[in-house]
């Protein structure tokens, strides 16, 4: 598939996301979601956010300086603080992100690898990356058992537990802080309901519609070249040693689900 090919099928899928974030369905998830969002990103401070996702800004609470949102058409970019690019291959510099969040993306993107890689390579060490999922052992998750709702969003694609995307974020060398559920509902029922809600949340039970991945860099090792006095010379006359940080190229993930 053409690069042209693949931002024409990406504008499409960004279109029809909206849509349902939109409808009364999207809102009432979008809401638990960003209640579940909400205490990491109060205590995240730094220069750059950048969100990649199909529905309205989650983290308009962080104090992240320049917070940025995606698009993979200059048409569908909603604001100046807009990044438009293809997912993966965002035109940003190594470890400039203090927040990176993907929701609700690596569903549906042909080559979720590739967007976890790039997200990855440009969250900071210090950094945090956000993953948006859907539960499949939540009520949504159960309902696709009928083919015709896999064709609509929020049903399609491809949806993966957290140990699998944890799999996955190990060979880009992050690992999983925390897991929070959110969006806990009755069958037939949008995610509205308070009691539950509080319920699941204080339980952190495996049922409801969404997960939320907390990720971090592993530690890194680090060479520290210790100041050697050679002999003869005056205590003064040591040089000072340097750190210097380990790292190593991302490994190709293997392919499949």
């Amino acid at each position: 598939m053409s690069n042209s090919d693949v931002t024409i099928s990406l504008a499409q899928l960004v279109r029809d996301g909206r849509r349902y974030w939109t409808s009364a369905d999207g809102q009432a998830h979008w809401q638990a979601e960003r209640a579940c969002l909400g205490p990491v990103c109060e205590r995240l401070f730094g220069a750059h956010s950048l969100e990649l996702g199909m529905a309205p800004r989650l983290s308009d609470m962080c104090p992240v300086r320049h917070p940025m949102c995606w698009a993979p058409t200059r048409e569908l970019a909603e604001s100046p603080g807009t990044l438009v690019c293809q997912p993966d291959r965002l035109p940003l510099p190594d470890g400039v992100l203090q927040l990176m969040i993907i929701h609700h993306l690596l569903e549906v993107v042909d080559d979720p690898h590739h967007v976890l890689q790039e997200a990855a390579r440009v969250t900071a060490d210090s950094g945090r990356l956000i993953i948006f999922g859907w539960g499949p052992l939540g009520v949504s998750g159960l309902s696709r058992v009928w083919p015709h709702r896999r064709r609509q969003l929020p049903w399609r694609g491809h949806w993966r537990t957290p140990g699998r995307l944890g799999d996955w974020l190990a060979f880009v060398d992050f690992e999983i802080e925390r897991v929070d559920y959110c969006g806990f509902h009755l069958p037939g029922r949008a995610p509205r309901n308070a009691m539950l809600e509080t319920l699941g949340r204080r339980h952190n039970l495996p049922l409801g519609d969404t997960f939320m991945i907390r990720a971090r860099r592993k530690s890194q090792l680090a060479q520290v070249q210790r100041p050697k006095l050679a002999i003869g010379s005056s205590l003064g006359g040591a040089s000072l040693g340097h750190a210097t940080r380990i790292s190593r190229q991302p490994e190709r993930m293997i392919e499949g689900d």
